[in-house]
């Protein structure tokens, strides 16, 4: 791949990663006092919280489809990237291609559909993982695993804290990615000065 389609196609890995990075560090005030800090008192911290995913999950269409555009815009870059690979790509750009999916995983499976139960109010009846707890199906004696309203909003907190996590590493890697490549043209350039001026000799010495 050329090099300037590849610094494009990096960019648009790395600017929808930057801009879920900053989305989730607007979270953080929020998640901090929920999982991180044990304060006297947490339930004004729990109902914050709350309120405050309820306002996102009511935002308008066009807040999740800019969303879900971004997404895509990565998933882009990833795809142009990956197109007749070079062994670079095949590690750094494989990689973080797996670290990227991986949070669209937790995205779809624990923030949507949380946030789905947070605005509903149905703590105990959801998992947040989306699996229904058939409790009228559960036999005597058996126990249903439910998730409470804080277990919830802890989830949440812990998914916000994979995600960071999983992108940062993708910006890691990326970065690992350029370093790689600018030391080899480095060293390229340097074998080939050497090589010019080991002729050069040589031609001094047959004059």
């Amino acid at each position: 791949m050329p090099a300037q389609a590849s610094s494009f196609a990096t960019f648009l890995i790395i600017g929808p990663t930057c801009f879920f990075l900053g989305i989730l560090f607007i979270l953080l005030p929020y998640d901090y006092y929920v999982l991180w800090s044990t304060p006297l008192d947490r339930a004004p911290y729990f109902d914050r919280l709350e309120a405050h995913l309820r306002f996102l999950h009511s935002s308008p269409p066009l807040i999740s489809r800019i969303l879900h555009i971004a997404i895509g815009t990565g998933l882009l870059g990833f795809i142009t990237k990956l197109y007749k690979p070079s062994e670079a790509n095949m590690l750094f750009d494989g990689a973080s291609l797996v670290l990227y999916m991986c949070a669209i995983t937790v995205y779809i499976a624990n923030v949507v559909k949380g946030l789905r139960v947070v605005t509903a109010g149905a703590y105990g009846t959801e998992l947040v993982q989306g699996e229904a707890v058939a409790a009228m199906g559960a036999g005597p004696g058996q126990e249903v695993d439910v998730i409470g309203r804080e277990d919830s909003l802890r989830v949440l907190a812990a998914s916000n804290t994979i995600l960071a996590l999983v992108l940062i590493g993708v910006l890691v890697l990326q970065a690992g990615q350029w370093y790689a490549l600018h030391k080899e043209e480095a060293e390229t350039e340097e074998m080939e000065t050497r090589e010019r001026a080991a002729e050069k000799r040589k031609l001094k010495k047959k004059n």
